[in-house]
């Protein structure tokens, strides 16, 4: 069966919703890592209206319904995010854009203090419980600081640790750490993985596709990987039920593990077909890995 990732979208537009490109990206990622996308979003009114052009409030605009206009990207295949309940998902993924803010949570007017919506953090908590994975893009980790810092010590990445959006996120509990546009940021422990996107505001779309990319086949990579079994009392790892003596992860062999860099350049500049990952020490998990070209993710 293929691997059930739902796609949480909050609109239809950068300003005012989920950014496009971010969603169409993350949905053809999905796709093509063998996935099965099942678009969600709130079933609310959508708070502003935003002229894309001018870039300001649209005040002669009617109402719209978040639902309806996220419909516009998931060609109409979406569901209310009320009716998803975690059993249904094997992963998560968050695109990022305004409507973070302002739909899924209140972020744009309480900041550090905002309330995320109910059925996001529902979603969030119990995906956290159930160890499944999470992917979160652009501005979408401050929903993970939010819910699940104070809770798991999260670690996420907004792009700059010196963005007003990483500062809040640290103050919410989150592990803030800097990461450029075409790295991605994972969180081993609680299988969470972020990358900045747009958060640069002159990030080309090459750059973002290449990160989300990458990001997406972590998350899949987590979502079927199978939960390492704990060893009954009296008995080592590696020797429990349904496994064979010696072929247990914790039979003398390192817990293969990831440190996002699916579908990564190689040494020799040479992108991966997204076949096999080399696997990383504890140590590494979660530190971004920069590459002579690469921005760092901290600016001047």
């Amino acid at each position: 069966m293929a691997t059930r990732v739902g796609v949480v979208l909050s609109g239809c537009g950068a300003r005012d919703g989920s950014e496009i490109n971010e969603a169409v990206l993350a949905l053809y990622w999905i796709e093509r890592c063998g996935g099965r996308a099942i678009c969600m979003a709130p079933d609310a009114t959508q708070a502003a209206v935003v002229d894309h052009l001018t870039q300001s409030a649209d005040g002669t605009a009617a109402p719209r319904r978040v639902l309806s206009e996220a419909a516009r990207i998931a060609r109409g295949k979406i569901h209310d995010l009320a009716s998803v309940r975690d059993n249904d998902l094997d992963a998560l993924v968050f695109p990022g854009g305004h409507g973070v803010a302002n739909v899924l949570s209140n972020y744009t007017e309480k900041g550090v203090v905002c309330e995320v919506h109910p059925e996001v953090a529902r979603l969030l908590k119990a995906m956290l419980t159930r160890h499944r994975p999470m992917g979160f893009i652009c501005l979408a980790p401050i929903l993970a600081a939010r819910v699940l810092g104070p809770a798991a010590g999260v670690r996420i990445t907004l792009g700059s640790k010196a963005c007003p959006e990483a500062k809040h996120a640290a103050v919410m509990g989150a592990d803030v750490r800097p990461c450029p546009e075409r790295e991605i940021l994972v969180d081993q422990k609680n299988r969470v993985v972020s990358t900045p996107a747009y958060m640069y505001d002159d990030a080309r779309l090459s750059d973002v596709g290449f990160a989300i990319e990458r990001l997406v086949r972590q998350v899949m990579t987590f979502a079927r990987e199978r939960p390492q079994r704990q060893p009954q009392p009296g008995q080592s790892q590696g020797q429990g039920r349904g496994q064979p003596h010696g072929r247990g992860q914790g039979q003398g062999q390192p817990r293969r593990g990831n440190n996002g860099n699916n579908g990564n350049r190689g040494n020799n500049g040479n992108r991966d077909s997204g076949g096999s990952q080399p696997a990383v020490s504890a140590q590494d998990a979660g530190v971004v890995v920069r590459r002579q070209g690469n921005r760092d993710g901290e600016r001047a």
